[in-house]
């Protein structure tokens, strides 16, 4: 089973940390706009379980995706499955119909613009995502999927890929969870 390590930091500037991947020699992609819907499920509320469920919509591509529960208290560790759908605003339309007609409804929408960079550090492909989300700021996202077994090492590798970023007090929450307002 795969997890999705994550640490999350809000920075006020992203260019130090742009600089900082360039030194590094990651390659910096342009920014790509992602549009976030979340729903709630009929019969179980994802609040309280610590899950989540969206679209994503980046461009003309679209996603589905859940999220488990955190799986410890300092990291957003988690399990996470996500599925493309079909593309274009049809594609999208149709999820979103279905989702309705099952009676999932929305919660809210995360927008944000993200610059991303994969390489190499202390043996994982990490992914770097430099956000600026609308209604929130900047977030430098560091990311490892990694199987069950390797979900430490990760963490360790991910704090220390931090350091070296400049990286400090890390987010816990999910950009949802900071634009609702949960603690």
């Amino acid at each position: 089973m795969k997890f999705e390590v994550e640490i999350k930091f809000p920075v006020d500037d992203l260019s130090d940390v742009e600089s900082r991947i360039e030194e590094m020699g990651g390659i910096i992609e342009v920014p790509k706009r992602q549009a976030d819907k979340y729903y709630s499920h009929p019969c179980r509320n994802f609040a309280e379980t610590d899950e989540a469920l969206r679209i994503r919509r980046v461009g003309d591509q679209n996603f589905i995706t859940y999220k488990g529960p955190k799986v410890d208290d300092s990291t957003k560790t988690r399990r996470e499955v996500e599925v493309p759908l079909v593309s274009g605003a049809t594609g999208a339309a149709n999820i979103v119909a279905m989702f309705e007609s099952l009676g999932f409804t929305p919660v809210a929408e995360v927008i944000k613009d993200r610059r991303k960079s994969e390489f190499q550090f202390e043996g994982f492909e990490v992914l770097v995502a430099m956000d600026e989300v609308l209604e929130l700021g900047k977030f430098v996202e560091l990311e490892i999927t990694a199987e069950e077994s390797d979900v430490e090492a990760a963490k360790a590798a991910l704090e220390k890929l931090a350091i070296q970023l400049g990286l400090s007090d890390s987010e816990r929450r999910s950009y949802l969870e900071l634009i609702l307002g949960n603690a």
